[in-house]
């Protein structure tokens, strides 16, 4: 497996920072500092050199730094099995609303889309908000599962935004009590399409995911977890052929109109899916494990994906983890450093303290956060 770093990072305007320029080291990257000094902002930063909304999901208006022109700049020098790259992405506060506005370059050329970075380098996060994901909307699962999707399948993210375009076209049409047939027709074909493939690619994920979880320890600090799917198409994967399943799926929609039009909204679909995950040495729900059981069982989960990222696109994801020492007592801090440098990958990692990472002391980059700007951590 390769390892892909980010050797240095480039803000403007981005959050609290007007301006900032780091030279960053492979392997594991500590940034401390108290609450609020901007630590998060700079992995949300990172996360923003892979498709998506970044990891808070915020609309981009509100990333920009208060008091800017509403437009904002991440730029970084990537290394790795492919070479060097320049990835820069941003906005210029004039730009449409939702992913669309946001802009790509890689090496100096526009890019036709934000999924081209995925050439370069996967980015996958672990933040406080996910503490909350077993017991949290479904909504939250299908989203994690599909950003883990999308670190392998490059263009998982395009059949979703399909997906949902069809679907918000339809929802339009239950709306305005239309009864185009031939409208109606040619969409939900193209949901069944869609969704049947989307369904497919998240299913063999868990498949993947459910192997490489096997090979952690037993008994070991991250427990092994149980994951399956719950939804309408993803329960038949694997069961019937690929066009079986478009044609029940696009029969469900046509024969469920009026049912959806009384509803407001489409009722069935993947956009309805539920990932289940289970503590298996508990035999218990992960939504009834303790708040340091279900992040034990997020971080387990995190590091088989990483693990299975590396074997199957060739390189090891770069991990974001705000806040990782939280939960995680002394062992199991230890623990996961060791696996974090066994994986050999870029990790970031932020914390109010840097005695929480004591133990990766002369093997990681301490740098201490404080408001706007960042410097070397002193005596680390």
């Amino acid at each position: 497996m390769a390892s892909t770093h980010i050797s240095k990072l480039t803000l403007t305007n981005f959050r609290n920072y007007t301006a900032l320029s780091l030279d960053l080291q492979p392997g594991a990257v500590v940034f401390t500092g108290d609450n609020g000094a901007g630590k998060t902002n700079l992995l949300e930063a990172i996360s923003f050199l892979t498709p998506g909304r970044g990891l808070r999901r915020a609309p981009y208006g509100d990333v920009a730094r208060e008091g800017s022109d509403g437009g904002f700049t991440v730029h970084a020098h990537v290394e790795g099995e492919n070479g060097d790259a320049e990835i820069g992405t941003g906005t210029t506060g004039s730009d449409a609303p939702g992913e669309a506005g946001r802009r790509v370059r890689i090496n100096g050329a526009n890019a036709k889309s934000a999924e081209d970075m995925l050439e370069w380098l996967r980015v996958i996060w672990l933040t406080p908000a996910m503490d909350a994901l077993f017991t949290g909307p479904a909504g939250d699962r299908r989203r994690f599962l599909d950003r883990l999707v999308l670190a392998i399948d490059a263009s998982h993210g395009q059949r979703a935004l399909d997906y949902e375009k069809a679907m918000r076209g339809r929802n339009r049409l239950l709306a305005e009590e239309s009864r185009d047939r031939g409208w109606f027709e040619a969409i939900e074909t193209q949901m069944a399409e869609t969704g049947v493939a989307i369904a497919a690619a998240r299913a063999e994920m868990v498949r993947l995911l459910a192997a490489m979880i096997e090979k952690l320890p037993a008994t070991g600090p991250f427990p092994q977890a149980d994951i399956s799917l719950a939804g309408t198409l993803e329960n038949q994967i694997g069961l019937q052929p690929a066009v079986e399943i478009e044609e029940n799926f696009r029969r469900m929609l046509a024969e469920g109109r009026e049912r959806d039009r009384a509803a407001g909204r489409t009722l069935e679909g993947p956009h309805r899916s539920d990932l289940i995950v289970s503590h298996r040495p508990k035999a218990m729900p992960a939504e009834l494990c303790s708040t340091g059981e279900q992040k034990a069982l997020l971080v387990g989960i995190i590091i088989s994906h990483a693990r299975l990222c590396g074997e199957m696109s060739g390189t090891v994801p770069i991990l974001l983890l705000d806040e990782i020492a939280a939960h995680l007592d002394a062992g199991r801090r230890a623990a996961l450093f060791a696996i974090l440098e066994e994986l050999d990958c870029q990790a970031f990692m932020t914390g109010t303290e840097a005695a929480l990472f004591s133990s990766l002391r002369g093997k990681a980059q301490f740098l201490t956060v404080d408001h706007g700007s960042v410097h070397p951590t002193e005596d680390a």
